[in-house]
């Protein structure tokens, strides 16, 4: 690793960006990150974007080793209305576009761009398949949100730059996301399994996602797709009733029926209801060794002080 290697961050100041900020200083690499907001935190410059009149700061892009596009937005923040979908839609494919237009023009290329996806490529959908990135992507929002995401990124394979795409499951950290909002109704008593409970849960902890960001950026042989989940398969029941016992709390409440997921989430309630199986066969063959393979150690790895 070359310690004046220069990496530029979009969605620096998200929870994967962070985290993964973080890690980089500390292996000595250089850090900035895209923000519509200017300002320069310790040991990381900011650098201003703008996505609605097309403009990056030009040093950004040009100063750049590596690019790293974690942008979008929560797709779980808001219901999902129609003008929703498209801020979903835009904030990681028109990003990804701007990303790519900017490069062209510059006199300079990056070593190579490492763009965020998610493992709802596959679909929301509960099935007996296990999914692996020869696979086509679904017909539905998140199907085809993934799908666009992905044929933006891959404009920069196109021209030439290694490009490196890692779909994501979820993401387990003890500073937020997720996890805590699931730990909520744990630390009440609370906890039960969500629909039939039977659902799939792809999950993967953030240290092991930055560790293959990381392995993205210094592996000069990866390049396509990645599914960044962790080996061990688990179902909402299984997760639920780990984290019940993980954090000495009782596992005895009925399951939360479907209808009321769909009443209070609407067409994203399926995103709770359903999933599938995803394999991690591919990063492993890369030479990736999960430090948190399996639910229980990653789990108990993320004390309840340091959850938000």
């Amino acid at each position: 690793m070359q310690p004046s290697n220069k990496i530029l961050i979009t969605g620096g100041t998200g929870l994967i960006g962070q985290e993964l900020s973080r890690k980089l200083l500390h292996k000595g690499y250089e850090v900035s990150v895209l923000s519509r907001n200017k300002k320069t935190d310790a040991g990381i410059k900011t650098y201003h974007w703008d996505l609605l009149n097309n403009e990056i700061e030009k040093e950004a892009i040009e100063t750049a080793d590596y690019i790293i596009h974690l942008a979008g937005a929560n797709i779980a923040d808001k219901r999902w209305t129609e003008k929703r979908k498209q801020v979903i839609v835009d904030s990681r494919v028109k990003t990804a576009e701007l990303l790519y237009n900017k490069v062209k023009k510059s006199k300079s290329r990056p070593k190579a761009f490492i763009s965020a996806s998610a493992v709802n490529y596959y679909g929301t959908l509960t099935s007996d398949r296990i999914f692996n990135e020869e696979d086509p992507p679904a017909g539905d929002f998140l199907g085809e949100t993934c799908r666009k995401w992905e044929q933006a990124a891959k404009r920069f394979e196109e021209s030439g730059v290694r490009t490196v795409i890692i779909r994501t499951g979820i993401v387990l950290s003890g500073k937020g996301g997720a996890l805590a909002k699931m730990l909520k109704p744990v630390r009440l008593g609370l906890g039960a399994p969500i629909g039939s409970g039977r659902q799939y849960m792809p999950w993967i902890h953030i240290d092991d996602l930055c560790n293959i960001y990381i392995k993205a950026i210094e592996d000069k042989k990866m390049k396509g797709a990645f599914n960044a989940v962790a080996p061990e398969h688990t179902t909402n029941k299984e997760f639920m009733k780990t984290l019940a016992r993980v954090h000495n709390k009782p596992f005895l409440a009925p399951n939360v029926p479907a209808a009321v997921m769909k009443i209070l989430l609407g067409e994203m309630a399926g995103l709770l209801l359903k999933g599938s199986r995803i394999s991690s066969h591919k990063i492993r063959s890369a030479g990736y060794k999960f430090l948190y393979p399996g639910l229980e150690s990653a789990l108990a790895q993320q004390t309840e002080k340091n959850i938000m």
